[in-house]
């Protein structure tokens, strides 16, 4: 059962490092759904409907130290329908947000995966700016990139919106399907291996859901229509899932995102903007700024052509963004900083929080 779901050897030694000393009963199990505070699991003997232990609740910092889907936890089963969750194993890559509001926290969209299939639609939603958000998500939480360009029967330029996206995306797959015309899904099935994990992002009415019933050639996921005036959808999914597709790989469904956030993803937005990282090593000094400076070869490149003028204002864009949250976040572990060492009697004892990219669910 465990292998259906992407057991190996390389998470057997994990389990094997990581086994929880208190207890002999725990066993490995994997987070395939997750409803509030309750996930579902599951493991060799089948599936089963888990809380955390108290200590665990506990001793977690942050939510991000909560089980996500596509965690393996150390599960303990208290009956043939449910069990309790001990420990998680560490992470290979985690996708991850800011929790909605003000406050300064990250939540797993969904850990341990493989690949991660960006999805833009072909209609009025198609947006090369809000493609490279995704794609500095993609970089910072450890999964390969694949664009899959939805809807390819709306347009009769898929060919050259393709390429559009591939200026953007160095190195990074992109492809165009019709899942009404039952186009393109041969382009798909190579990453749909047997233990492979692939998760879908992109904004509400893109077409994910639709995407994995095609896929899987079944109705798994229910779908909604969207408003053709400004190509928006309704929210058809509502919670994270991960799904066995007929060929063996695993699926993680999302919900519809409406803005991105970024959240100390320097390491991102670099390989993002690989392109114009490389060009500005070309530039006659250093420090180039690229805006008034002599020798500067991003400039250049620009007025060559090889350029939109365009990407290189969303990568000045969102290196700001980065740096006022860095700021923002700074001032924050600041107070928690203070705030330990009036609380705590071993005040050198304070906690870290974590940074990563994050987004905001619609």
């Amino acid at each position: 059962m465990l292998f259906v779901y992407g057991w190996n050897e390389r998470w057997q030694a994990a389990w094997e490092a990581n086994r929880p000393v208190n207890t002999t009963a725990a066993q490995p199990a994997r987070v395939t759904a997750q409803y509030s505070h309750t996930y579902k699991i599951v493991c060799e003997s089948g599936e089963r409907l888990a809380n955390v232990t108290g200590k665990f609740e506990h001793l977690a910092l942050t939510r991000g130290d909560f089980p996500a889907v596509g965690d393996w936890v150390s599960a303990e089963l208290l009956d043939d329908r449910h069990a309790v969750i001990h420990s998680v194993l560490p992470r290979q890559s985690a996708m991850t947000r800011k929790v909605a509001g003000q406050t300064n926290e990250e939540q797993i969209i969904a850990s341990n995966v493989d690949e991660l299939f960006i999805v833009n639609a072909l209609n009025q939603d198609f947006n090369l700016r809000k493609i490279e958000r995704y794609l500095i998500l993609a970089w910072e939480s450890g999964a390969r990139p694949v664009v899959v360009l939805t809807k390819a029967d709306l347009t009769e330029e898929a060919d050259l919106r393709v390429s559009e996206v591939e200026a953007i995306a160095p190195g990074v797959p992109v492809h165009a399907v019709s899942a009404l015309t039952n186009q393109g899904m041969e382009k798909l099935l190579p990453y749909l291996l047997p233990g492979q994990t692939i998760a879908v992002t992109g904004s509400s009415g893109t077409g994910k859901s639709t995407l994995l019933n095609w896929l899987s050639d079944a109705n798994i996921q229910r779908v909604q229509g969207i408003r053709e005036e400004d190509a928006r959808g309704r929210h058809t999914t509502t919670h994270r899932e991960l799904f066995v597709l007929p060929g063996g790989a695993l699926l993680v469904d999302t919900p519809g995102m409406r803005e991105l956030q970024l959240w100390d993803a320097d390491e991102g937005w670099k390989e993002a903007f690989s392109d114009i990282e490389e060009m500005a090593a070309g530039c006659r000094f250093r420090d180039c700024r690229h805006e008034r400076e002599a020798g500067c070869a991003v400039k250049a490149a620009i007025q060559q052509g090889t350029l939109d003028p365009k990407r290189l204002v969303n990568y000045f864009k969102t290196e700001r963004e980065l740096a006022r949250l860095a700021r923002k976040e700074k001032r924050t572990e600041q107070r928690k900083s203070v705030s330990a060492v009036k609380s705590s009697p071993h005040p050198r004892k304070s906690a870290r929080g974590k940074v990563r990219l994050a987004e905001e669910e619609e």
